[in-house]
C-alpha cells in the first residue's frame, strides 16, 4: 500500500493549495460576485428552457389518401343574389359534384337596405336524384296532370312532366339553353320564383354562404360560379344568360371569411397559431367579367401533443389570380396576354401532397440536458473569473512594484 501512494498522487488532478498560501482581495471578491450572478442567469436561462414546450416537425408518406378530406368555406359576395350562385366540385379522378350548395350549406341573404344577414330559406330540390327520376311521370298511363317542360324533354307518350319551376330549371340546364329569370314560364310564375328573383336583383341583395363538403385527396378544382351546369364529357357548362343579362349588375367580388382543410385547430384550441393564409381576404374589382383563381397546395398535418392527445388538420399555401375570361392585353404589363376562354366566378385549385406533416411537442430540453448545461455554464464562468481574477491580480502587483521604485 505505501508503494502505491506515490502513483495515485501523481494523477491527482486537483492539486491543492495551503490556507496560508492564498491572498484575498477586494478585487476578486467583486469578480466572484459577478460570476455567482452570470451563473444564476444562466440557470434560469436553461431552467426555462428545459421547461418550454416546441413542436419538432417530421415529414412521412400520407397513408390516408383514399379517404375523403373536408373542405370548410364561409364567403361573401356582396353583389350576387343567392339565387344565382351554384357551388361545382371537379377532380382529376373524373368524379363531379354538381351544385354542392344544396347538401347541407347555409345561404345567408344580405340586404343592403336593413344591414341584414338572413337565412335563405327558398326551396331547393333533391340533389341526389337525376333529371329522369324527377320528371318521370309516375302517373304515365293513368292521366293526370302533366306540366309542360316548353320542349326541353320529350312529352310525346307524357313519360315526362315538369310540373314544377325547379324542374323546367333542370330541364333547360341539360339542354343546355338560357333560362334567364323563368319568365314565362308558367311554373315559376305560379311559384312566385320570377317575382322573388327580381325582387332580390332590384335589392342588389349579396350573398354569404357557409358550409363543409367533402372532395376526393386528388388535384381538383371547387367553383362558385352563375347559372346551372351542365357536365359533359370534357366539359363544364354554367347557364350564363341571367348573369349577362344585367350589364350593370352582378360580379364575384367577395370575401373570404373563413377557408381551411379537415379539422380547425383554431376551434379546438383557441390559442393555436392559425394555418389559414386566406381567412379575412378580400378582393374587390369592380368587374363582372373577371375569372378569380386560388391555387392551393394542401399538406396534411398532425399534431401530436405532451398530454398523449393527437389532432389531424390540413395546412396549405394560396396563390391568387385574376384575369377577364374574354382575354386580351393585361392592363398593368403591357407585355403580358390573357388566356381567352372560362366563366366568371371563383375558382379553389386544390392539389393535395402525398405527403405528411407530423408536428410533435416536445420540451426543448432532456433532463440529462438540463444538469450538463447548468454545470457546463458554473464551470465556464469560474474559468473565466479565474482568469480574470489572476489578470488582475497581476495588474495589481505589476502597478504597486512600480510605485515602490
Amino acid at each position: 500500500m505505501a508503494g502505491s501512494k506515490p502513483k495515485l498522487l501523481s494523477l491527482d488532478a486537483f492539486a491543492k493549495t495551503v490556507e496560508d498560501a492564498k491572498v484575498k482581495t477586494a478585487s476578486g471578491g467583486i469578480i466572484t460576485l459577478v460570476c455567482v450572478l452570470v451563473v444564476l442567469l444562466l440557470i434560469r436561462n436553461e431552467y426555462s428552457e428545459y421547461t418550454s414546450v416546441v413542436n419538432r416537425p417530421e415529414l412521412v408518406v400520407d397513408r390516408d389518401v383514399n379517404r375523403k378530406l373536408d373542405i370548410n368555406i364561409d364567403i361573401t359576395f356582396p353583389n350576387l343574389p343567392c339565387d344565382l350562385v351554384t357551388l361545382d366540385i371537379l377532380d382529376v379522378s373524373g368524379d363531379t359534384q354538381a351544385d354542392v350548395l344544396k347538401s347541407g350549406f347555409e345561404k345567408y341573404r344580405l340586404i343592403p337596405s336593413s344591414n341584414e344577414e338572413v337565412l335563405d330559406n327558398a326551396p331547393v330540390l333533391r340533389n341526389d336524384l337525376s333529371l329522369e327520376d324527377i320528371a318521370r311521370n309516375p302517373n304515365k298511363e293513368g292521366g293526370g296532370f302533366c306540366g309542360s317542360c316548353y320542349g326541353a324533354l320529350p312529352q310525346g307518350d307524357n313519360e315526362y312532366c315538369c310540373n314544377d319551376c325547379e324542374t323546367v330549371r333542370l330541364a333547360y340546364a341539360e339542354r343546355m339553353w338560357a333560362f334567364y329569370d323563368g319568365a314565362n314560364i308558367e311554373q315559376c310564375e305560379n311559384e312566385g320564383y320570377v317575382t322573388r328573383l327580381n325582387q332580390r336583383i332590384e335589392q342588389k341583395e349579396g350573398c354569404r354562404i357557409k358550409g363543409t363538403a367533402q372532395i376526393n385527396r386528388v388535384s381538383g378544382n371547387m367553383h362558385f360560379a352563375p347559372g346551372y351546369a351542365k357536365t359533359s364529357p370534357g366539359r363544364h357548362i354554367h347557364d350564363l344568360s341571367l348573369y349577362e343579362k344585367h350589364f350593370d349588375k352582378f360580379n364575384f367580388d367577395h370575401v373570404i371569411n373563413h377557408l381551411s382543410f379537415g379539422l380547425d385547430p383554431v376551434k379546438e384550441d383557441p390559442n393555436h397559431q392559425s394555418t389559414h393564409p386566406l381567412d379575412g381576404y378580400r378582393l374587390i374589382l369592380n368587374d363582372k367579367s373577371r375569372v378569380i383563381s386560388y391555387y392551393l397546395k394542401v399538406v396534411a398535418t398532425r399534431f401530436e401533443f405532451l398530454s398523449g392527445l393527437a389532432m389531424e388538420t390540413n395546412q396549405f399555401s394560396a396563390i391568387p389570380h385574376h384575369r377577364p375570361y374574354r382575354g386580351g392585353k393585361d392592363e398593368d404589363h403591357r407585355h403580358t396576354m390573357h388566356a381567352k376562354g372560362g366563366i366568371p366566378g371563383v375558382f379553389f385549385h386544390f392539389d393535395i401532397s402525398p405527403m405528411k406533416i407530423i408536428n410533435k411537442e416536445q420540451y426543448a430540453k432532456t433532463w440529462s440536458g438540463f444538469v450538463l448545461g447548468v454545470v457546463s455554464s458554473i464551470a465556464g464562468v469560474l474559468t473565466v473569473g479565474a482568469v480574470l481574477d489572476r489578470s488582475v491580480w497581476a495588474a495589481e502587483k505589476a502597478i504597486k512594484s512600480k510605485k515602490d521604485i
